[in-house]
């Protein structure tokens, strides 16, 4: 098991780890309510090509959890002090989700430290972005009014496509034992989510010089898929991939491809 290091940014601990030996860097950085562990079904053959920087942001993990709200700027500089701690100068950046929202932040506030960028199922933000579908808001509203682990359950399902749901429960129980074995901090919970709502890089994506993958599930209920193409769209030279049947967990459903369509752009068979 890699060893939990922890950089400081203003006061808060961050957790981080890192893995492989060979190879560029690449950065990791998750959505909300999953600390590092949510990139294990890629992790290890990520580390046999690259040197991996996997975070868990504040609130989550073994990172402290300050007093909300959170804004993904101040989310961002945590990921530049935990590069900076593991002497890491640049580096490739995958981000899912608000770790997407991060993503795009470095992108743009630090764009001498980011190699590549991966935006995976996330949203630019802003007035023309696409909301979070009924179906998602409406299962959110339910899982509220349930005991914790069967809300838990609910947000697992909610997050991966529905023939995942219906025909792959060993997946689902996986996913959901990892997250009772390791569960949100509410205070992290609510600062992740409001970090999130306050995001806007609309009017921003044409700073993005880095090349970049745009990567989303075709059938993804918690950020709906067409926020990618006005990623896509925005960012100059961009890339979109669409990986089909997948939800908003991709990573677990389909891990294999997930780590041949990261591979290919990131050692430059998928121009950005």
């Amino acid at each position: 098991m890699a060893e939990t290091r922890f950089a400081q940014n203003d006061g808060v601990r961050i957790a981080y780890e890192t893995r492989g030996e060979r190879g560029p860097w690449l950065v990791l950085v998750f959505g909300v309510g999953f600390a590092r562990w949510g990139w294990d079904p890629i992790a290890q053959p990520l580390a046999e090509k690259y040197r991996l920087v996997l975070i868990d942001n504040r609130g989550i993990g073994e990172s402290d959890v300050p007093t909300p709200p959170y804004r993904v700027r101040e989310m961002a500089a945590d990921v530049i002090a935990v590069m900076d701690d593991a002497g890491v100068e640049r580096a490739h950046v995958v981000g899912t989700s608000l770790g997407g929202l991060i993503a795009q932040e470095l992108a743009i506030i630090y764009p001498e430290r980011v190699d590549k960028l991966v935006l995976v199922c996330t949203t630019p933000g802003g007035p023309d972005s696409y909301p979070m579908p009924e179906a998602s808001v409406a299962a959110i509203a339910a899982a509220m009014t349930l005991p914790p682990e069967q809300g838990l359950l609910r947000f697992v399902e909610n997050a991966l496509a529905p023939d995942t749901v219906a025909n792959r429960r060993d997946l689902v129980e996986t996913i959901w034992k990892c997250r009772l074995a390791k569960p949100p901090n509410p205070v992290g919970h609510q600062g992740q989510f409001s970090a999130g709502a306050g995001f806007d890089a609309s009017t921003r994506l044409d700073r993005i010089k880095a090349p970049t993958l745009v990567f989303h599930g075709t059938v993804d209920g918690v950020v709906d898929p067409r926020n990618s193409e006005l990623l896509a769209k925005g960012i100059p030279g961009a890339k979109l991939e669409w990986l089909e049947g997948a939800g908003h967990l991709m990573f677990w459903e389909q891990p294999e491809r997930c780590v041949e369509v990261l591979c290919e752009f990131l050692d430059g068979s998928i121009q950005g």
